[in-house]
């Protein structure tokens, strides 16, 4: 259970009730300050519609977060996310057998880009060789927006843990196909 109260709609004044247009859980927690909600909105929209990263690559780096910090609510939700942006179950497979060290048919790309998500999930950052490979193939906006993008999941899975915010019914089905394993 959530250690912080879900607000609805109608808990809400008028000028935030659109903060709740996309009823989530996350969502309903973060409502609790309007303020914050927007500031965490506003980069979360970037990332999901403005961002220049192969949207493809943007999901499997959220993914890929969301497996190493166990997260069940930010895994479940970006493999259904992730599949309207070309996310494949083969390419979800590949992801936890790359995070074990396996070897897989995972694209250049993507292998790195997974590589580079681990790497800041566990601290400090992205190392040195892996921002040199991934430079090679993207340019510097996208390389901004890639950093950006594993920054920011890496915080909002730090927030699903505090507040202890749950799987909704309907995420479930995910989580079930694809369990995740503990380290």
């Amino acid at each position: 259970m959530a250690r912080i109260r879900d607000r609805t709609r109608a808990d809400l004044p008028a000028q935030d009730q659109d903060l709740l247009q996309r009823d989530i859980a996350l969502y309903r927690t973060l409502s609790n300050n309007p303020d914050a909600m927007r500031a965490f909105s506003g980069l979360g929209q970037y990332i999901r519609h403005r961002t220049l990263l192969d949207a493809r690559l943007r999901e499997l780096a959220i993914l890929q977060v969301g497996w190493v910090a166990r997260s069940p609510y930010e895994w479940s939700h970006h493999i259904k996310i992730g599949y309207d942006f070309g996310v494949t179950d083969d390419d979800i497979r590949a992801l936890i057998a790359e995070t074990a060290g396996q070897t897989t048919t995972l694209d250049a790309p993507a292998r790195l880009v997974l590589r580079a998500a681990r790497e800041a999930a566990a601290g400090p950052g992205v190392a040195a060789d892996t921002y040199a490979a991934l430079a090679a193939i993207l340019d510097e906006p996208r390389m901004v927006d890639l950093v950006v993008t594993i920054a920011f999941y890496c915080g909002v899975v730090r927030l699903l843990a505090s507040f202890e915010i749950e799987v909704e019914p309907e995420y479930q089905p995910y989580l079930d196909r694809f369990p995740l394993i503990r380290a």
